[in-house]
């Protein structure tokens, strides 16, 4: 208990130092003194310096969930991730009875934030492989054993017009088989799957699966994204469904086209619900419920709410009450903490809890192993949905080009080659900063409609936006240089990084 009051009072104490002090100083301090070791681990063991600058990276990342200073990718460590053995740390972690508190370090798996996701989807990778190489011993053994009905992959003969109805019914028949490698045939289709008809598979599954006319999800157009239908009347194994997709896609290395907000991600984690969590799916209530707490004014005289909140069933309008007898309580500047609390665990959690039991059910059957416990939510969704959704070479074929600019302008040449060399985060920046959304429409980028008009030759001014239209402004900087200095400060004003 003493241990336990002693971290919160150091992660506490780290959390109060100005930003570029915890990032500057701390943060990157460490991550430059492991930077500069040649080795990270010797003998099979990592060494008492390297186990000390972790444990003291380990106290700054708790800090920092108190008190967000950083993004968790200014954690990760280029080095380790790219110079440990990843299989040796895996199996090293679990197997063995570590010590969760960091007093025993003897594996970088426990320190996850500094592992970058192409290591970590390295690391479920391993894991997937060892797993299906297991399965598939074992069904050899079973049908040399006289089991004829024993195959060593997972097969799926479906029709092209019944293909939720075909899917479910054979991954209803054996949970084991989701663990066997995927073949997909396509009845009265020749040809060897050799991961082309299985991607295809897919992407028509995911399709069907969340077309709002099917009636299993929702689809919000000011976030783009799908979420659970509390409506739905569709049973709980076709929820169960999506989850086995999302999985096996994970399970085989299959990239999926879904566009599921964060907070899906954060419960499959186990990670609980808050307000800035519904900015993803309904910003606009998320803002008006923050604007309630920010209230400095008489809250029941000035909004007149009650516990009780209507929703649409069916083009009927339906009330329901946040706690018993709701409809008779008043919110006020003394329980509107409360309030918005319930509001949120209703339409994150009690609204859906059905079907997102059974979506969850089904992926965790397919992916509930070691290894999903090393990603952060944001990386789970890196890992479900891959780099498409950000397809820039999609985009610049769609691109138009106003105001003297051609594709083969020099400072529009420089543009592409600037976008195609940023990071993830970068990337998701500068699709925020030209068209409002970090998500790109349902189809990809290649749907986005997307120009590049010129806003004058060489200055110093910064690349603006027409968010509405999707239309970057770009003057005709003179050099590549300029162009990146000055696109990068525009995307982190726009954010709320950089200038302060």
């Amino acid at each position: 208990m003493e241990d336990f009051i002693s971290l919160q009072k150091i992660t506490f104490w780290l959390s109060t130092y100005p930003r570029d002090i915890f990032g500057g100083r701390f943060v990157r301090g460490v991550l430059r003194y492991l930077s500069n070791r040649k080795e990270f681990t010797r003998s099979g063991s990592i060494p008492h310096d390297v186990a000390a600058a972790l444990k003291t990276l380990w106290y700054l990342y708790e800090a920092n969930k108190m008190e967000p200073h950083l993004l968790y990718s200014e954690f990760y460590s280029k080095e380790i991730s790219e110079s440990v053995d990843l299989l040796e740390e895996y199996l090293k972690w679990s197997h063995a009875k570590y010590d969760k508190d960091l007093n025993t370090l003897v594996s970088f798996c426990q320190v996850p934030f500094i592992l970058s996701p192409q290591a970590k989807s390295k690391i479920l990778q391993v894991e997937a492989e060892m797993i299906k190489n297991q399965v598939v011993q074992a069904s050899i053994l079973q049908h040399l054993s006289g089991n004829l009905f024993a195959f060593p992959f997972l097969v799926l003969r479906v029709r092209r017009d019944h293909l939720i109805q075909d899917t479910l019914v054979q991954l209803n028949v054996e949970r084991i088989d989701y663990l066997k490698p995927l073949k997909v045939i396509f009845e009265g289709e020749e040809g060897i799957d050799q991961g082309g008809v299985t991607k295809e598979f897919f992407q028509l599954l995911c399709r069907e699966l969340f077309n709002v006319d099917y009636g299993m999800f929702t689809y919000e157009e000011e976030t783009r994204n799908f979420w659970f239908n509390p409506n739905s009347m569709e049973s709980e194994e076709t929820f169960e469904l999506v989850g086995i997709i999302l999985g096996l896609g994970i399970y085989n290395n299959v990239i999926l086209d879904v566009h599921l907000p964060l907070v899906v991600y954060k419960k499959v984690l186990n990670i609980k619900p808050l307000l800035h969590d519904l900015n993803d799916l309904q910003p606009q209530l998320g803002k008006s419920l923050q604007q309630l707490l920010d209230y400095e004014g008489d809250v029941e005289e000035t909004f007149s709410l009650t516990f009780q909140i209507t929703y649409d069933y069916f083009g009927e309008m339906k009330t329901y009450d946040l706690q018993p007898g709701g409809g008779n309580v008043p919110v006020t500047n003394e329980n509107r903490e409360k309030y918005t609390e319930l509001y949120v665990k209703y339409l994150l959690e009690d609204s859906i809890k059905d079907q997102f039991q059974s979506f969850n059910k089904g992926f965790q059957q397919v992916c509930g192993h070691h290894a999903l416990q090393l990603f952060h939510y944001e990386e789970l969704e890196l890992l479900i949905c891959g780099l498409p959704h950000f397809d820039f070479d999609a985009l610049e074929k769609v691109t138009v080009y106003q105001g003297g600019y051609t594709k083969d302008t020099g400072v529009v040449k420089w543009f592409w080659e600037l976008v195609k060399d940023m990071p993830l985060e970068e990337k998701k920046a500068l699709l925020f900063f030209t068209t409002g959304n970090d998500r790109a429409p349902v189809g990809g980028l290649g749907c986005l409609p997307f120009i590049i008009q010129r806003n004058g030759g060489e200055t110093d001014r910064l690349p603006t936006a027409h968010t509405c239209f999707n239309v970057l402004l770009l003057p005709e900087y003179n050099s590549k240089n300029k162009l990146e200095n000055r696109l990068k400060l525009a995307i982190s004003n726009s954010i709320g990084f950089g200038l302060q």
